[in-house]
């Protein structure tokens, strides 16, 4: 089995960087290649291994990742964030568990959805964000009809089948990536900070019939190298949050939905979401992010009655 390694980067994440690297070359399956590719404008960085090439590209997480790939000449591909660590036999691991699943990509579980504290959990569940699930010995991760997703909060066996996962790190084939058509979803970085491509990416591959998987012993760790949040930043992320599952919620749950009934639901479920955030504002008395809240709905609403919208492929 060979493969190639595809990072996206802005050239920032410094030491976390060097580790992901390091941890490339030493797999017991090293990548026939390392390549980069650098948002346009950004420097190369210090940290090497002498073996990496780097491809500049448009900036966008979705621009940096939505790409043919022509410089990639291996069957499978290993797509990483530039902050993320693999232990020695995690592609080892992830082609075997691909491979015995009959699948078509597999990612590693990145992110501890069940240490949060009692009360934020809570309130994720309430909000229709996020639901923690009992293990049915088939589900990882699930897309709810309010735009979040359920998580397997005890999971015993290896892997399991998703419908979404999170996106630092996974594994398949160039032409299973390819047959996602990626591109499409370019709507992702207009928003002022890409939530949700992940989800969105998955999602897409979950519908056009891949069968996707979640791996939960990989060894792999996502060592986040993001920004520490600032005010502005958290506004930022409730705006694009927002636009976001406004979209996502139109575009992958309801038009391709057929029941009349089921459609019904769906309008409940999103109605009910984001009537339960405009209330936790008002009762925390912050009209700010109310505001905030409203205008990228707003502003969601004017994509999807847009010309561009209106072009975008129905998913099916």
């Amino acid at each position: 089995m060979e493969y190639t390694a595809v990072i996206r980067t802005l050239g920032k994440a410094g030491e976390k960087y060097q580790t992901l690297l390091d941890s490339l070359v030493s797999q017991t399956i090293p990548p026939k290649a390392i390549i980069v590719y650098i948002a346009e404008g950004y420097p190369v960085p210090a940290e090497t291994i002498g073996i990496e090439r780097y491809v500049y590209v448009k900036k966008g997480m979705v621009a940096q990742r939505a790409l043919r790939y022509d410089e990639v000449d291996t069957e499978y591909m290993l797509f990483l964030d530039d902050d993320v660590y693999l232990a020695p036999d995690s592609v080892s691991v992830l082609y075997s568990q691909l491979v015995e699943n009959k699948a078509d990509v597999i990612s590693p579980d990145v992110f501890d959805n069940a240490s949060r504290p009692k009360y934020a959990g809570a309130m994720m569940t309430m909000s229709g964000r996020m639901r923690p699930r009992k293990d049915d010995g088939l589900w990882g991760y699930k897309v709810m009809r309010t735009a979040g997703y359920s998580y397997n909060s005890n999971p015993v066996k290896p892997t399991y089948l998703s419908q979404t996962n999170a996106g630092p790190c996974f594994f398949c084939s160039k032409s299973a990536f390819l047959r996602t058509r990626f591109e499409e979803e370019l709507w992702l970085d207009d928003c002022q900070y890409p939530l949700g491509e992940d989800q969105v990416m998955f999602y897409k591959m979950h519908l056009s019939g891949m069968r996707v998987l979640t791996s939960y012993n990989s060894g792999i760790k996502h060592l986040d190298a993001g920004d520490n949040r600032s005010k502005e930043k958290e506004k930022m992320l409730i705006y694009s949050d927002f636009r976001f599952k406004t979209i996502f919620w139109h575009r992958f749950i309801f038009l391709p939905e057929k029941n009349a009934l089921l459609k019904v639901l769906d309008c409940m479920c999103i109605g009910y979401a984001f009537s339960f955030a405009f209330i936790v504002s008002l009762l925390k008395f912050r009209v700010d992010v109310l505001v905030i809240k409203y205008k990228a709905m707003r502003d969601a609403v004017r994509f999807l009655r847009s010309d561009e919208y209106k072009h975008l492929p129905v998913i099916k």
